[in-house]
């Protein structure tokens, strides 16, 4: 059993900042990468910003520049947002890709922090 709990959203004007935590516990040998994904109201989720277990990164276009993500401890990842946008107003998912103690590979969610950019 993996679990992964979120916080730090909220809601916030346009350009103001925010970050998101989440932290993973449970049956988890190694932690391959852990990510962050947004749903927006009649949208599909979308990968947002991902991070390795090396540390390599990849974002999303529309957060480059803006979104940082990072690690700490192996099992917590960050979602710094600055500059934020009307448009980033979603509910944000934490993911991670895990090796279980039994051997098997799976991802696994967070139940999802809701961030709202209005002005």
């Amino acid at each position: 059993q993996v679990q992964l709990v979120e916080s730090g959203g909220g809601s916030v004007q346009p350009g103001g900042s925010l970050r998101l935590s989440c932290a993973a516990s449970g049956s988890i040998t190694f932690i391959y990468a852990m990510g962050w994904y947004r749903q927006a109201p009649g949208k599909q989720r979308e990968l947002v910003a991902a991070i390795t277990s090396g540390d390599s990164t990849n974002y999303a276009a529309s957060v480059k520049g803006r979104f940082t993500i990072s690690r700490d401890d192996a099992k917590k990842v960050y979602l710094q947002m600055n500059s934020l946008k009307a448009e980033d107003t979603a509910v944000y998912y934490c993911n991670a890709h895990v090796k279980t103690w039994n051997g098997a590979r799976n991802d696994y969610w967070g139940q999802g922090t809701r961030v709202a950019v209005s002005s």
